[in-house]
C-alpha cells in the first residue's frame, strides 16, 4: 500500500482558516466522523497524543506537523493533509518547549502498524523536498495537493 490508498479528496483542506492545532483537529475529525472513518474518542485522543508527544518539525524552509493517534480509534484508514498560508503553531517534537507555524499537517489515521511505518517514511520523503512542500502550499485544488505529494 502507497500514500496514494490513505489519501482522499474529502480530507484535504486547502489554506485552512484554523489558528490552533485543536482546531484542525476539529476540522479532520468532523468530516472523517461524517464519512464512519474514526471512533467518537478520536478527537480527544489526538489532541491528547499532540500535547504528550509533539510531531512539529522545521525543515529547511517550513514547518510541518504529522499528530496521529492510537489504532483503535481509527476505522478506515487516511491521512488528511491540511495547508496552512499563516501556520498553525505545533511544538517541536525535538524541543518541546519551541514551536513552529506549521504550513502542511499530515494527520494520520491508520490502524495497521506496518502501515503506519510506511506511511510516516513515505511522508517524511515528502517533507525532506522543499520544493515538494511549497508545490503543495501553492496547490489551489485538492488534486493539485495529491499530485504534488504522490509525483
Amino acid at each position: 500500500m502507497g500514500l496514494q490508498d490513505f489519501l482522499n479528496n474529502d480530507l484535504v483542506f486547502i489554506h485552512t482558516s484554523a489558528r490552533t492545532s485543536e482546531e484542525v483537529f476539529k476540522q479532520v475529525a468532523a468530516k472523517a466522523m461524517s464519512m464512519d472513518m474514526i471512533t467518537d474518542a478520536f478527537l480527544e485522543k489526538v489532541t491528547e497524543r499532540e500535547k504528550n508527544f509533539p510531531t512539529g518539525i522545521e525543515t529547511e524552509r517550513f514547518g510541518v506537523a504529522i499528530p496521529h493517534t492510537n489504532p483503535e480509534y481509527v476505522k478506515k484508514q487516511f491521512i488528511a493533509v491540511v495547508t496552512s498560508q499563516e501556520g498553525v503553531p505545533f511544538s517541536r517534537m525535538d524541543d518541546t518547549n519551541a514551536q513552529i507555524k506549521a504550513k502542511a499537517i499530515f494527520v494520520l489515521g491508520l490502524n495497521e502498524p506496518h502501515t503506519q511505518l510506511e506511511s510516516l517514511q513515505a511522508i517524511m520523503a515528502v517533507l525532506q523536498n522543499d520544493d515538494k512542500i511549497q508545490q503543495i502550499l501553492d496547490s489551489t485544488d485538492v488534486e493539485q495537493v495529491i499530485q504534488s505529494i504522490l509525483a
